[in-house]
């Protein structure tokens, strides 16, 4: 068998960011990761698959008429419920309360685990990079993202007992490469929310690192008070706040996930999307990187305190 760390070499790429445990930045990494792979002008798709819907509203979407929830029960294919956003490169397939009741649902329901793979068949090749925001929990819509996965990203709060919980996510992932889907490898593990002034992020970091070596980000996401502000205005943070320590972090994190990915093809736009598929009140904006410094400290403590003791969102 492949081994966890071995990756696959396809036209398009399909990526969960996934981690059980709560608040720890899984869908502020998806929504900036995603958003960052948009700004290098590479055709993304951004599926939000947590019923609490935040990587939707982190666009300005909630309520939409169609949601990831049909395709996966089979009332609408895929694309029919897929969203623009005010990125170019970027388009969303939203969620909402109605997918808690998608598990309940799919019980009795033929390869229930299998549900979001057949429903991106048809799409993911349009794509060159399709991310995959889960709920934090390893249940049934959970499978189903590490079902359809190439690779898994986990983001990871450098805290005690995160540790415990990384080890527990592993032994599901090889649970799952073993009987649903051999391709699917670790691309990375994502340090969160990380102070290094703090001697247990210090500390958790270097274990961490240890034992997992280069499948561990060279960059860190710090604590930063505004990609907790981000959200509630509806953007990612590049488009809220592009000089923050925080969009930098992200924009350096993107770089270097692009960087491993080694995608064959050369950039291009998403696919135009069905007639209708409008979000109200959005301006497209052809997003570049041209003017954007990447050189800050980001573990430098020289930033305002209500900067520096900001907090960050799940």
């Amino acid at each position: 068998m492949r081994p966890l760390g071995a990756r696959v070499t396809t036209q398009s790429r399909v990526i969960a960011v996934v981690n059980q445990k709560g608040g720890v930045g899984k869908t502020t990494t998806a929504v900036n990761l995603a958003a960052c792979f948009a700004a290098s002008e590479r055709a993304t798709l951004l599926v939000d698959l947590d019923p609490q819907g935040n990587a939707s509203s982190a666009f300005g979407v909630s309520n939409a008429s169609r949601q990831v929830y049909d395709a996966l029960i089979g009332s609408c294919v895929m694309k029919d419920a897929t969203l623009p956003t005010a990125l170019g490169h970027l388009h969303l397939v939203p969620a909402g309360p109605d997918l808690v009741g998608a598990e309940i649902e799919l019980v009795s329901a033929l390869s229930r685990e299998r549900r979001l793979e057949s429903a991106l068949a048809d799409l993911r090749d349009s794509y060159e990079i399709v991310v995959i925001d889960c709920p934090p929990s390893l249940g049934l819509l959970t499978l189903n993202a590490l079902t359809a996965a190439d690779s898994i990203i986990i983001p990871m709060q450098c805290e005690y007992y995160a540790l415990e919980g990384l080890a527990r996510l592993l032994d599901t992932v090889e649970l799952v490469r073993e009987h649903l889907n051999p391709r699917l490898a670790l691309e990375g593990i994502v340090l969160t929310m990380v102070d290094m002034r703090n001697n247990l992020s210090r500390q958790v970091e270097e274990e961490v690192r240890s034992h997992f070596g280069q499948k561990v980000y060279r960059t860190r996401i710090p604590r930063n008070v505004r990609l907790s502000e981000a959200p509630s205005h509806g953007k990612p943070i590049i488009l809220y706040d592009i000089q923050s320590r925080g969009a930098i972090a992200y924009l350096r994190l993107g770089e270097e996930i692009l960087a491993q990915l080694e995608l064959t093809s050369r950039p291009r736009r998403p696919p135009p999307l069905p007639a209708g598929a409008v979000l109200e009140g959005v301006a497209l904006e052809d997003f570049t990187l041209a003017d954007v410094s990447l050189e800050d400290d980001l573990d430098s403590p020289d930033e305002p305190a209500a900067e520096r003791f900001g907090g960050d969102s799940a």
